[in-house]
């Protein structure tokens, strides 16, 4: 019996690994151009001293959390730390604009306070349509910032609103748990481009 079941859990495991490997090769043959227009925009923008904040909720949260601490920090290899914030990690400004304004402003009003002309918004959103995100991507055209739009399924509303200058990296899959594999290889990759750009090997 034991036998048997674990067989049918390394089945769904099989599974999980080919379904993440077909959506990340769909992927790169979908967004290839628009991830390289992305990374050298982003470092232009670096190189002038400008900054990228992050949202999303849940695991896109943690999402632009990682990608914010691989700017400060250090990716793979040893550089001066770039300027990258997530904006969902202050609880104090979370939950004082929440129950000031309502959860749909906890990333705008924080874009409006910190993003300046020329900065970068990272919009994380596994379908495209969470309010929250919308509304920080509206402050973010208004503050004059460029937006990074990761999405999946149809892009959502978040597709539909991008402005010359923006890019859309857009999961082709539908279920959440893979977009999020997906969205988290295209960071990985934006981090090494940054490296790479920014600070290149002799």
């Amino acid at each position: 019996m034991s036998t048997f079941i674990e067989q049918a859990i390394e089945q769904r495991f099989r599974r999980h690994f080919e379904a993440s490997i077909a959506a990340q090769q769909a992927t790169l043959a979908q967004v290839l151009p628009a991830l390289t227009r992305a990374a050298t925009a982003m470092a232009d923008a670096l190189r002038r001293d400008r900054k990228i904040l992050a949202c999303g909720n849940g695991g896109s949260a943690a999402d632009a959390q990682h990608f914010a601490a691989e700017l400060t920090g250090r990716f793979e290899r040893e550089r001066r730390g770039l300027p990258g914030l997530s904006l969902t990690v202050d609880t104090s400004a979370l939950t004082a604009i929440g129950n000031d304004y309502g959860f749909e402003r906890v990333f705008a009003k924080q874009v409006e306070a910190l993003g300046r002309d020329g900065d970068w918004l990272l919009a994380i959103s596994t379908s495209g349509n969470s309010p929250n995100v919308i509304k920080a991507l509206e402050a973010a055209h208004a503050q004059g910032l460029r937006v990074l739009a990761l999405t999946g399924k149809d892009g959502g509303a978040m597709a539909t609103m991008l402005k010359d200058g923006d890019v859309e990296l857009r999961a082709a899959a539908s279920v959440t748990a893979r977009i999020q594999e997906v969205h988290i290889v295209l960071l990985h990759c934006l981090c090494d481009a940054l490296d790479e750009l920014l600070f290149p090997r002799p």
